[in-house]
């Protein structure tokens, strides 16, 4: 029987043999958590060993929460001495050379991922699917693969693909469904529960009140400046905070990173492709990309100068945002 090129029994034949890193994108959310980590123990059921690394940092509450309620091996790729380019990486819930995935050293030899495509690293094996979560593609490799999932495993699982669709409210496609219809008779409610209620720390408010202090709303788009550096996750909390906005059908909130600025995007507007807009508003003075309801990206330091004097630097911003936002509602209206 032909083995088809992006099933996990193809993964396997690639990775038996081999050291096995699981990467996740740096500053990793719960969905690349869950990715991750069940990802090596499926791979542990099929008799293979791994170890999921990051970069960045272990920054918001429900993170720590999860790898200390489920007792997760998690490591700061920073802190290992012993990588080698023999080494063979799987990237998880992103791809190599994307902003947010800093080089490991070893050979990237797969891509698990379901954000739209946009690297051109030739993997060896790619299993790439357009869905709410990537924890949605494990759990249906786990179901293929018949793997026995305790109730921590399908518990892990069930939020990180809870909190990558907003709560099963955005860029939800039928593969998200049937991996929670899956899941939600196994997994732990109560400890889901008690996840949602953990999200804020007293120092998180800080952020909350200077993006309130600083909302503007232009043509239904919610933008707020945060003027000094946070964690990705939190920047992409008060972004889903603005969007809560009953005259918001876009938010952009950006914070200050390394001489830099971190941007979020999330969005219930119809026809635009978060991902795309915002890779068009930072064309040439940074990165960006994701979904259709949500986005991420990054200007440079090196390419702040464009944005001209810190006084009009946030003109400048809503300017480029809400250029890209017409263009393509204006091309959505000629499809």
């Amino acid at each position: 029987m032909e083995v088809k090129k992006d099933s996990f029994q193809a993964l396997t034949d690639l990775l038996r043999g081999h050291r096995v890193i699981l990467q996740t994108h740096d500053f990793p959310d719960p969905d690349a958590i869950a990715s991750a980590c069940a990802l090596k123990e499926l791979l542990s059921y099929k008799g293979i060993q791994s170890e999921v690394m990051y970069f960045g940092k272990i920054e918001k509450i429900n993170i720590r929460m999860i790898l200390d309620m489920f007792d997760l091996d998690v490591k700061d790729a920073k802190e290992q001495k012993d990588l080698s380019e023999s080494d063979y990486v799987v990237t998880i819930d992103g791809q190599k050379n994307n902003s947010n995935f800093s080089n490991l050293i070893g050979t990237e030899v797969a891509c698990i991922d379901h954000h739209p495509f946009v690297t051109d690293h030739e993997y060896a094996f790619i299993r790439h699917e357009i869905t709410g979560a990537c924890a949605s593609i494990i759990t249906h490799w786990i179901m293929e693969e018949h793997m026995p999932v305790s109730k921590e495993l399908a518990t892990l699982l069930l939020y990180g693909i809870k909190m990558d669709t907003r709560n099963f409210s955005a860029g939800v496609t039928h593969y998200d469904i049937t991996a929670f219809d899956f899941l939600n008779g196994i997994a732990d409610v109560g400890q889901i529960s008690h996840l949602d209620n953990s999200v804020l720390e007293l120092s998180d408010l800080r952020a909350y009140g200077a993006a309130i202090e600083n909302i503007s709303i232009y043509d239904n788009v919610g933008f707020s400046y945060i003027p000094f550096s946070c964690p990705d996750g939190l920047i992409a909390s008060v972004c889903e905070f603005i969007l809560s906005l009953s005259s918001v059908e876009m938010a952009v909130v950006y914070a200050e990173r390394g001489g830099g600025l971190k941007f979020s995007v999330r969005s219930e507007a119809p026809h635009m492709n978060a991902g795309r807009m915002l890779s068009m508003a930072l064309k040439g003075i940074g990165n960006g990309g994701g979904h259709m309801s949500m986005a991420g990206g990054i200007v440079y330091p090196e390419q702040r100068a464009v944005l001209g004097d810190p006084y009009f630097m946030e003109a400048v911003i809503r300017e480029r945002i809400l250029n890209a936002y017409h263009d393509l509602n204006e091309e959505s209206k000629n499809v």
